[in-house]
């Protein structure tokens, strides 16, 4: 049975281009943070969350807690099944299999996050992983997120924002 055929989007070039700034502004933030502060903040599965929590903010998959328990569940499983099994190719499937599961059993999905458990295993992750990016990166993100939001609402332009 084939499937239905996917709504368009309805978004428009104002959203696109001020969701495109603010992903922008929030991953530069992070990343001069990083390389002040000497913490790693960043992980490639934080660019993904960026598309997602400032192109689709209503979305259940971008609600804070969503995000940030997300991508600590997923790294913790991804540096158990490392610790547990080693660098092997069946513990990576396992370990995004593992975050499949719990995430929709948890009721925090956040499909970026599924990622991480493979940074964890080419990263040769230790446990602080978990603080740095994860924990922290992720909650950096997402209070960004949140002070765009309250700036420039959804379906609003920068002219016709609340000053």
């Amino acid at each position: 049975m084939p499937l239905p055929p996917a709504e368009p989007l309805s978004i428009h070039w104002p959203q696109a281009l001020l969701a495109g700034l603010g992903g922008a502004i929030a991953i530069s933030l992070i990343a001069a943070t990083t390389e002040k502060a000497h913490w790693p903040l960043l992980m490639g599965s934080l660019g993904s969350s960026s598309v997602l929590v400032f192109g689709f903010p209503e979305s259940p998959f971008c609600r804070p807690s969503h995000v940030v328990a997300a991508h600590v569940l997923c790294a913790s499983l991804g540096l158990i099944c490392l610790k547990l099994f080693g660098h092997v190719w069946w513990a990576q499937g396992l370990s995004v299999g593992l975050c499949i599961s719990l995430m929709l059993g948890f009721k925090v999905m956040h499909p970026p996050a599924g990622g991480n458990p493979l940074l964890v295993f080419a990263m040769h992750a230790d446990w602080t992983f978990l603080l740095w990016p994860t924990l922290f990166g992720s909650l950096s993100l997402v209070t960004l997120a949140w002070l765009w939001q309250r700036r420039f609402p959804k379906n609003r332009t920068p002219n016709e924002s609340v000053r």
